[in-house]
């Protein structure tokens, strides 16, 4: 097979006739909703204090912020070709569009490692803090069905893991209308439990808490920033619902822009009050929030607090697994995967199968499987795809053939974009060796599947 056939381009045209079927029923709200949804998880309540004490003291509001500014590069980069390209897929079906079809595989891959092992460790983590709720209220589960696949310890399997996953994509099975209004009543929840505690709390900041405050100088602040970095991953699943969306050259920018500039200053209000109301040497805890809390006698305010921490896992999950479910759609749909995937549902205008493929591998992997050494390839399988969509931009303008571009520009162009891929390749620099080691393990098999199958089965083999 010649190299000039598996970097053949698909064409525009192609994307939209076959995402026309898909109902377009989202607003910038709802896309902001759905960001916000995965970008703000648990970690809110506990890399602010975690950080702080470890590495940027009251300077975490610096980290957080610096984080926040090399995200936005790649943020604005999305979102110039989502408002060029708004097709289902992200940067799986950018790479395509642009790069060709094999890069478009191993980006859709990548993907497919984030959204996948993202949304099943969540899905754990959701068991576990399911069940010390009901402990609060002194019921419990069996031990038996509270934890991965492990005999030697009496688990085997986490119920509510799976059935939260199964609830999720019944939800969105229903049709994104009705979905989002669910996920967008849990987010405004969330986010108003995140202003409580913020509103609560400025009232027992004592600003000789600030101090020093950087202990650990600008190395520590750096630190923590390449550290929180990976709270905002998540911002880019906005991307995927393009097709879905009315007027997305408006409102897919205002969505992937809007979603950052949100959960920075959420993060950074959460930094400010944390730091105030205890030293920074005193927050490396498992739970900083909480315990902040409970030290000014707000012993109320920590349930509430929990209750925050299951809604940020519920909509990250509606977000990953909606995501995962048009990513595998769009795959399915160019043939590289099994074409039934690539079919959207008439009277839904939802692609259910890929939708029910997705839930039942999600569902199995965080029901049954330990999942805490596999999260560093989360990622990874994010940064790859940056670092494409960030150089990307640079070809994104040369090619012919596109719409011109009337909506978001990423400013300073060609400088931006590459600042954000060379930071992107920077990050993925500080993953450990064993991350490295199994994402090329993960990215082979990925290459093993294209040339056996999705080579062959490719819809752009009928142009030929």
């Amino acid at each position: 097979m010649a190299i000039s056939r598996i970097f053949r381009r698909e064409r525009l045209d192609n994307y939209l006739e076959s995402d026309q079927h898909f109902a377009k029923t989202m607003s910038a709200k709802d896309l902001m909703s759905l960001g916000i949804g995965a970008v703000i998880g648990t970690g809110i309540f506990i890399l602010p204090g975690t950080i702080a004490a470890q590495y940027s003291g009251p300077g975490i509001v610096l980290s957080f912020l610096l984080a926040a500014i090399v995200c936005s590069t790649a943020a604005m980069c999305y979102a110039e070709f989502a408002s060029v390209l708004p097709v289902a897929g992200s940067a799986y079906s950018y790479g395509n569009l642009v790069f060709g079809e094999i890069i478009g595989w191993v980006l859709g891959w990548a993907l497919i490692l984030e959204y996948v092992l993202a949304v099943a460790a969540v899905a754990n983590s959701f068991g576990a803090y399911f069940n010390s709720l009901l402990k609060g209220f002194n019921l419990a589960l069996p031990t038996a069905v509270t934890g991965p696949y492990d005999p030697a310890h009496g688990t085997y399997g986490n119920i509510i893991a799976i059935l939260v996953v199964i609830l999720i994509s019944w939800l969105l099975s229903r049709g994104m209308r009705e979905s989002m209004r669910i996920n967008n009543v849990i987010v405004i929840v969330k986010i108003a439990i995140i202003i409580l505690f913020v509103l609560v709390g400025i009232f027992y900041v004592k600003p000789a808490n600030w101090h020093p405050f950087a202990p650990f100088g600008t190395k520590g602040i750096l630190r923590g920033a390449s550290t929180v970095f990976f709270a905002y991953l998540g911002f880019d699943v906005v991307s995927a619902s393009a097709a879905e969306v009315k007027n997305p050259k408006k409102n897919m920018p205002i969505g992937i822009i809007g979603t950052l500039v949100v959960a920075s200053v959420l993060y950074m209000l959460v930094a400010v009050v944390l730091t105030g109301m205890v030293h920074y040497t005193r927050l490396n805890v498992a739970d900083p929030v909480a315990f902040a809390l409970t030290l000014v006698h707000q012993d109320w305010t920590s349930g509430i607090i929990s209750l925050g921490a299951l809604a940020g896992m519920f909509t990250m999950m509606v977000t990953m697994i909606y995501s995962s479910s048009r990513l595998i759609y769009s795959i399915g749909r160019d043939g590289l995967l099994p074409k039934f995937l690539g079919k959207i549902d008439d009277e839904t205008g939802t692609p259910r199968n890929s939708l029910a493929v997705i839930t039942v591998v999600i569902a199995l992997l965080g029901g049954f499987v330990p999942l805490a050494q596999l999260t560093n390839l989360v990622n990874i399988g994010t940064l790859v795809a940056f670092l494409f969509v960030s150089f990307g931009i640079l070809r994104l303008r040369r090619l012919k053939g596109l719409p011109q571009n009337s909506g978001f520009k990423v400013p300073l162009y060609p400088v931006l974009p590459i600042i954000s891929g060379l930071l992107c390749f920077g990050m993925m620099l500080q993953l450990p060796a064993e991350t490295w080691i199994a994402s090329s393990i993960w990215f082979a098999l990925g290459l093993v599947i294209y040339f056996s199958y999705g080579l062959h089965h490719s819809r752009l083999n009928d142009q030929d």
